[in-house]
């Protein structure tokens, strides 16, 4: 069996892929190294589009190592008998938690506090921050990450609201609609999967409804954003801060990173050891069922 792997995957993931067979990671032309290949493994920026797939002559299964399939083109796989799977529940805990901290981050200014200290500037009168607790975090979209969000919220005396049209209850949130919720929560974290729907779902419009100096972090898709708008409203004031670990355009250069009051990471949600570990073994053992 041969096994392409295109985007970055830790070490220890790729022994345990190279234990299924031969392995060809990151290759320069992968129109060409898929021609032979059984299984293809992506994360978020290789595209599997039809022009893949049509170099592709003996595939059998695209592995997303993440959650969320919009970089895959699933009904072109179907059509050609590909299977596709993910590993929908490894990343949980790592992108639940990144978006605590980067809210945390954000309402304590630990940024800017840093970069004062490496400065030699030591000011802490204009380092006034907020506490969480008290506070109202506003949900969008209560999947898996979404649910742990809430979860850890709840257990830091946070205020929990959510919007999700296809979630009838919750046990650590209350449901609301999108309307109320970008109407009073003090911090917006997004967690909604990217549909032709969502695509842009927070624009002028919806931070319009925002409370005035609103926290904004998007840990999920980063086209679910108009960042022209998000960019109007930083600059406003309309919104505080954003934490930003996903951009329309990956990697990111564009006019964002002028803000001061914006953090943007590279991604990095699933980017634990722990998580690369349950994700290698999610697919692994689903490429087990399906190839035997």
């Amino acid at each position: 069996m041969k096994i392409v792997i295109a985007d970055d995957l830790d070490e220890i993931a790729r022994r345990k892929f190279e234990k299924l067979g031969d392995l060809v990671y990151k290759p320069t032309n992968l129109h060409l190294a898929v021609q032979d290949a059984d299984v293809l493994v992506v994360r978020s920026t290789t595209k599997v589009d039809e022009r893949v797939l049509d170099a592709a002559k003996r595939l059998k299964v695209v592995a997303r190592a993440g959650v969320g399939l919009d970089n895959i083109d699933v009904l072109a796989c179907e059509r050609g008998g590909i299977k596709v799977i993910d590993a929908a529940g490894a990343t949980t805990s790592s992108v639940a938690e990144l978006t605590i901290g980067l809210i945390i981050l954000m309402l304590r200014k630990v940024l800017t506090a840093h970069d004062f200290a490496k400065q030699k500037i030591w000011k802490r009168n204009e380092l006034i921050g907020n506490e969480l607790r008290g506070k109202t975090l506003g949900i969008v979209g209560l999947g898996r990450i979404g649910s742990e969000v809430a979860r850890i919220a709840k257990s830091m005396n946070i205020k929990v609201i959510a919007y999700d049209p296809y979630v009838k209850d919750s046990e650590n949130a209350r449901l609301v609609t999108l309307d109320e919720l970008l109407r009073n929560s003090d911090v917006v974290s997004i967690h909604a999967m990217l549909t032709s729907q969502t695509v842009g779902m927070i624009n002028s419009e919806s931070i319009g409804k925002m409370k005035d100096g609103v926290y904004l972090v998007n840990t999920s898709r980063g086209a679910l954003i108009d960042e022209e708008a998000l960019y109007a409203a930083l600059k406003s004031g309309k919104i505080k801060a954003a934490a930003l670990d996903v951009l329309a355009q990956q990697p990111y250069d564009g006019k964002l990173l002028e803000c001061d009051n914006v953090i943007i990471t590279s991604h990095i949600g699933a980017n634990t050891a722990e998580a690369q570990e349950r994700i290698s073994d999610e697919l692994i053992n689903k490429l087990k069922i399906i190839l035997k």
